[in-house]
């Protein structure tokens, strides 16, 4: 699980990211990113109705999803805003194929520090 201090929670953050952020798409993920004024780096994710209507299987990929942010959350940058949007046509596969998807749409971001 991602750290309380390290989710976007607030109705205005996600829309200061949307409002002010760049985007950058891996597949069916899309990815909204803005430097904040703090020291840590926010995550925030979408999974609509539109991407299934079965709410088991929209918080199964919520929880993937968080669970492999929290994986590379020591490799982020600090002080930056990410909402994580899930469109429709995401094949709910394997946990690790979404992992690569992640790790590539991190890296085409630049959010990640440099190893």
């Amino acid at each position: 699980m991602i750290p309380i201090s390290n989710r976007l929670k607030k109705k205005k953050d996600f829309e200061s990211v949307f409002k002010n952020g760049q985007g950058c798409k891996e597949d069916f993920l899309y990815l909204k990113f803005f430097k904040n004024s703090r020291d840590i780096s926010r995550f925030g994710f979408i999974v609509s109705k539109k991407f299934s209507n079965k709410a088991v299987i929209r918080n199964k990929i919520r929880r993937r999803l968080r669970s492999l942010v929290n994986l590379v959350l020591p490799k982020i940058k600090k002080g930056i805003d990410v909402v994580i949007i899930v469109r429709p046509g995401l094949d709910i596969t394997d946990f690790w194929e979404l992992e690569d998807k992640i790790n590539k749409l991190f890296k085409k971001a630049g959010i990640t520090e440099l190893e």
